[in-house]
């Protein structure tokens, strides 16, 4: 074999070599694939906060739909009333000598004509006028409740969708790491299972020393935190609030519920109470807020120096970990005071 033809075959097999799968590359480690269904995890908690922040709304706007749905009941009523007025009156005027043109104008769908009218008849008495004038300004208000019954059932629509986008986003995430996980052999499965269960027996008992040896303080915040510490160890799930399973916000609203204060089972929603509190004037019990992409989506009770009791992702369980400016992927998005 001459040295062309060595030199042909030599490349043909690098180029060979190129292009099948390198056993050595092509299958990811146990650890890339943690690392990467964690970053799934935590995508999927996200996605979950902001389907919650979206319930909270869709619940919130429900309540104003059905008031204002009341509030319209109640116009229509009235306006019938002053209609069967507005008739009485009518058939006054058609015994004294047929309707007027004024009087006509009385039947129009603009209120503004009504009182124009009344205000021109000679035999409309004071009393009949006032009338009138109710009648107008009741079928005003009607109409604004109409116009504001529109609006509400339109924003319920909008945040119904984005409840259905989120919770869809959750659950991608979540297959997308089940299938990374099912590309694994069944014994590299359990291993990574057994990794993962003895790393959260390790943040377990970490995490019950911590809280052990901190300071707690008193107030709101710290019944907060002290119920927070008791559910050390429970599991993540997408919208559970206790009390065997969690999520970040269902674990601070069920805690601030212990004493005595209402919050919504929302990270970004329950970042709109309290008093705003510095990265460094931070207090145990104060609410810690976390997100990306200007959206807050994960929320932990301060502990001290520097950690937080919190639900952090699908996998995990309730523990205490340490954060400064960011936790994992997410940025400190600022402190609430109860």
């Amino acid at each position: 074999m001459n040295l062309s033809r060595v030199l042909r075959s030599i490349a043909a097999l690098a180029l060979l070599a190129t292009l099948l799968p390198n056993s050595a590359y092509a299958a990811p480690s146990i650890q890339d694939v943690q690392a990467k269904v964690r970053a799934l995890q935590e995508d999927a908690a996200a996605a979950g906060e902001a389907a919650q922040h979206a319930q909270v709304q869709l619940n919130n706007l429900n309540r104003t739909l059905t008031s204002v749905q009341k509030q319209a009941d109640a116009e229509a009523k009235t306006v019938s009333q002053f209609q069967k007025t507005l008739g009485a009156i009518a058939r006054e005027q058609y015994k004294s000598g047929g309707l007027s043109q004024s009087m006509q104008l009385l039947f129009s769908s603009d209120p503004k004509l009504f009182l124009n009218a009344a205000g021109s008849l000679q035999s409309v008495t004071k009393h009949q006028s006032e009338q009138l004038r109710q009648y107008s300004v009741a079928k005003q208000r009607l109409t604004a409740t109409s116009l504001t019954v529109t609006d509400q059932v339109t924003l319920a629509k909008a945040a119904q969708a984005r409840y259905v986008a989120q919770e869809k986003a959750a659950n991608d995430k979540l297959a997308e790491a089940q299938k990374l996980l099912d590309s694994l052999s069944k014994a590299e499965r359990a291993r990574l299972a057994a990794l993962v269960d003895s790393q959260e027996n390790a943040d377990q008992a970490a995490s019950i020393a911590e809280a052990a040896k901190a300071n707690l303080g008193s107030g709101r915040g710290a019944i907060a935190l002290r119920f927070a510490i008791s559910q050390i160890g429970k599991r993540y799930s997408f919208g559970a609030a206790g009390m065997t399973y969690w999520d970040c916000s269902g674990l601070t609203m069920v805690g601030f519920g212990r004493a005595g204060v209402s919050l919504p089972h929302s990270a970004a929603a329950q970042a709109g109470f309290g008093k705003s509190v510095p990265f460094n004037k931070l207090q145990p019990g104060d609410l810690v807020f976390f997100g990306r992409h200007h959206y807050i989506s994960h929320v932990g009770i301060y502990l001290g120096d520097g950690r937080m009791v919190n639900a952090p992702h699908p996998g995990a369980r309730v523990k205490v970990e340490s954060f400064g400016q960011t936790f994992g992927s997410e940025i400190f998005y600022g402190a609430k005071r109860i």
